[in-house]
């Protein structure tokens, strides 16, 4: 009897996404925001929680944000992403700075202490790489120029986290900083071995996994994608973190039939981490924390904002590209609840959870519109800047320029996108 209720619930919630997609679609709107509420209505202090399935939800969110990241690593190789690393560190430390400190800040004023401040630094800090990747897909920016710079962004903060999770769950544990620097050893040494792996064995993984048969080239990826985040995540690195470097690893055309074949996949169990989220968000607790989420969010999307444009513009990005960068780092998601969930489980401050999930929900609500308005906000800047500029003669026009796309193809881009000169 428990398992046909099992049934029923999975095949309403699989159902009620498509629909919420098929509204997406209809209205051309992102459906992250709809798959967050979805989940507020059915899960803990919602009109209809769900009973029986929350185990396969909890896995199949965890699976999806895996997922999301592998398939961003498949767009690009090893060495893209060492090269990145070594040109992104000053935006990755402009960006700590700018996010870290609203979230420190605001717990010291509310007296929770300096353990609480360095746990909702983490909260305010990272964004979300399953919806920023998910914003991406969907509004079809993934051969945009400012791409790069925003997953650059994005692979130094999921590092930074891969840091910064062992240092937390020692200080929530009271071990202090002898265990806070075993923990971080631990972390470090695993990522130094994946990123050897992915660097200087490249072709032995493709070789293992490369298959005439599709279904045992999907078999072969998914399952080692999934065995290569789990032992990461044993080891206190970000599940994330290891399946994005799996994703690096592989490349051609290989990489090209892993994506074709794993696309489905993730964007079913992405969904379902949308609504996991919802899920474990008692609407009943937001309410007496939603001034200082509201306050902090707004500062968040600045900082992000500002931390968009700078990377973008480091880039050579024209400010379309830049506003564009700025709100795909907007959404918080994943890694704000995992810290909120270690701070509440240690006791730290009853409020600090309900605070996270109330910022977090701003948030990945904000993010994806913010991204879907990008585009006409920069259309009526430009049309702005050409009603105040002289006519030009025919020498001065901008001449459009190509590019090539992640899976190959060209793309022409209007000169407002267009690289920036010195």
């Amino acid at each position: 009897m428990e398992s046909a209720v099992q049934l029923i619930e999975l095949g309403a919630i699989i159902l009620g996404l498509g629909l919420l997609g098929a509204v997406s679609v209809r209205f051309s709107i992102s459906p992250i925001p709809l798959y967050l509420i979805a989940g507020l209505a059915f899960g803990a202090g919602g009109i209809l929680p769900l009973t029986t399935s929350e185990d396969f939800v909890s896995i199949g969110a965890e699976v999806g944000v895996i997922l999301l990241l592998f398939t961003l690593g498949l767009e690009y190789t090893a060495d893209e992403l060492v090269a990145t690393l070594r040109t992104s560190a000053p935006v990755g430390l402009t960006d700590l700075v700018l996010n870290a400190a609203p979230g420190a800040i605001a717990a010291l004023l509310l007296g929770w202490g300096p353990v609480a401040a360095v746990a909702m630094a983490g909260i305010t800090y990272v964004t979300s790489s399953g919806i920023t990747a998910k914003v991406i897909g969907d509004l079809g920016w993934l051969g945009n120029r400012e791409i790069p710079a925003v997953l650059s962004v994005l692979v130094f903060e999921d590092l930074a986290m891969a840091a910064y999770l062992p240092i937390l769950t020692a200080l929530l544990a009271g071990a202090g900083l002898l265990g806070g620097a075993a923990a971080l050893a631990i972390a470090a040494a695993t990522i130094t071995a994946i990123l050897y792996v992915a660097l200087r064995h490249g072709s032995l993984v493709e070789r293992f996994v490369a298959s005439p048969s599709e279904e045992v080239l999907l078999l072969k990826v998914l399952g080692l994608t999934l065995l290569v985040a789990g032992v990461a995540q044993q080891l206190k690195v970000s599940a994330a973190v290891g399946a994005f470097l799996v994703g690096i690893a592989l490349s051609g055309t290989l990489a090209h039939t892993a994506q074709k074949l794993l696309t489905p996949l993730r964007d079913l169990f992405a969904a379902v981490f949308f609504v996991f989220f919802g899920l474990h968000t008692d609407p009943g607790d937001l309410p007496p924390v939603l001034g200082v989420a509201a306050l902090l969010a707004a500062i968040g999307i600045l900082t992000k904002a500002a931390t968009g444009w700078y990377t973008a513009r480091r880039a050579g990005v024209a400010p379309t590209g830049r506003l564009r960068a700025g709100a795909a780092l907007v959404p918080r998601g994943e890694f704000n609840i995992v810290i909120a969930g270690l701070a509440v489980t240690a006791g730290t401050n009853p409020r600090l959870g309900p605070l996270a999930a109330a910022y977090v929900l701003i948030l990945a609500v904000a993010g994806p519109v913010l991204a879907r308005t990008t585009e006409p906000l920069a259309a009526r800047l430009r049309a702005r800047r050409t009603a105040h500029r002289a006519p030009q003669t025919d020498d001065d026009v901008p001449v459009a320029t190509s590019r090539t796309t992640a899976d190959g193809g060209r793309v022409t881009d209007s000169a407002a996108d267009a690289p920036e000169t010195a």
